[in-house]
């Protein structure tokens, strides 16, 4: 069944056909050529799959994120960070990256922050003078920053599938790798700008008008402080965090008046769809995981690799590398689901920390949202700009090798995981 199994995922996906689809028909084919296993099985495990009530967090941050949005916020966020650092060489390059720190903080989402707000400050950059291909890559870079600072979509998704973490610890683990990542692309776009002539904004914001500004941004601002806050307080769970940013994104867009009926219906409209598609993912990438778990493929990987090596550090590259190449070929979320009861089996065995390794592998599938061929960051921002996908991926290069750095940093140390949640009691 496992040479059926992968045999079946390999064709599909070389007739590209979506990856949901072809985890359905791997799974469901294999198990019919097999014979041993009744086919409802099948149909148990996709239903079973998406029956999560932590998983009904995904919708509520999604139309959090589209509520938000919708009332104008993104607006203010963006006029604040111009406030704050468009003063500074390559002054936009500087506000795509702010932004994107302030917006994750929001939304959990890099294809909702490539479309929102990155792709309205690489308007801007494009009007500023900046080339047009750069202007697109570091918006697709600075987007992947939204899934590592909480709250994360994909950070709930992994807790799902693996019960030797919490959604409260992995919130906390992804902290600081993002606030590296943003650092890291900062410097990153300093040197191209200084390379390439770039400035700042000619007249630095004033006190009263950046605190005019921050102030706008405040009702934005604050939701972060409420979903962490809350659920590390014990107020209530990671789902009803997402239910109640819903609440309070919809209550601040009737305050502000900028959310009428029809702009309602619009962010349900949308949220419903995007769920859907996240949903069915999951689903389908459900029946193939449990199907790798039962043909005991992570216990054959791990003798496999206990064989090469016993070093905990080699392992943890070998695993790194293993899930850098399948970010190259398959989508993130269907890759989070189906290799982490693949390698984590391999790295407990080894003695490595769970944080940190959630960490490692949610932090690589997100630098493969900017990697050829499949990155679908990279294809949003270039739909979204009417730029060539050839042009876009050479200029993203140098914003990806600072990514790696960090992801190597991460690999290396695992107390930038693992600090805060320890500080915080959420790790052992």
């Amino acid at each position: 069944m496992a040479k059926s199994l992968l045999f079946l995922f390999v064709a599909t996906m070389l007739l590209g056909i979506p990856v949901a689809f072809t985890m359905g028909i791997a799974g469901m084919g294999a198990i019919l050529l097999d014979g041993s296993l009744n086919p409802l099985i099948a149909i148990q495990r996709i239903f079973g799959g998406i029956d999560s009530f932590p998983l009904m967090a995904v919708p509520f941050f999604i139309l959090a994120a589209e509520l938000m949005t919708a009332c104008g916020l993104t607006l203010s966020l963006l006029k604040f960070a111009n406030n704050l650092v468009g003063h500074i060489r390559g002054g936009l390059g500087h506000v795509n990256v702010l932004v994107s720190m302030m917006f994750a903080g929001i939304s959990g989402s890099a294809l909702a922050d490539a479309a929102g707000p990155s792709a309205i400050v690489m308007r801007m950059m494009r009007r500023a003078g900046y080339d047009a291909n750069y202007a697109g890559a570091l918006s697709a870079a600075t987007a992947t920053i939204g899934p590592i600072i909480p709250p994360s979509i994909l950070m709930v998704v992994y807790a799902i599938s693996d019960n030797r973490v919490t959604v409260a610890g992995l919130f906390l683990a992804g902290v600081v790798p993002g606030v590296l990542l943003g650092l890291a692309l900062a410097a990153t776009n300093h040197v191209v700008s200084i390379r390439r002539g770039y400035r700042g904004r000619e007249n630095r914001a004033g006190r009263r008008e950046t605190l005019r500004s921050m102030w706008q941004s405040i009702p934005a601002l604050v939701m972060p402080a409420i979903i962490l806050g809350g659920i590390l307080g014990g107020v209530f769970t990671a789902t009803e965090a997402g239910a109640v940013a819903s609440a309070y994104a919809l209550l601040v867009g009737l305050w502000r008046r900028s959310l009428g009926p029809s702009a309602i219906y619009g962010v349900f409209l949308r949220t419903a769809i995007t769920t859907s598609s996240v949903l069915l993912i999951v689903a389908m990438a459900s029946l193939f995981g449990w199907l790798l778990t039962y043909l005991q493929i992570p216990q054959t990987l791990a003798e496999w690799v206990a064989g090469l090596t016993d070093d905990k550090l080699a392992v943890l590259f070998l695993l790194a590398g293993f899930a850098l190449l399948c970010g190259l070929v398959i989508d993130t979320l269907p890759a989070l689901i189906i290799l982490t009861p693949v390698l984590g089996p391999i790295a407990y065995q080894f003695g490595i920390d769970p944080l940190h390794f959630a960490m490692m592998l949610v932090l690589n599938l997100t630098v493969g949202m900017v990697t050829p061929p499949v990155g679908p960051v990279l294809f949003v921002i270039a739909t979204v700009g009417r730029l060539k996908l050839d042009g876009l991926s050479k200029a993203v290069l140098p914003l990806l090798a600072a990514e790696l750095v960090v992801l190597l940093l991460v690999v290396l140390f695992p107390s930038i995981s693992t600090v805060l949640p320890r500080l915080l009691g959420y790790a052992s």
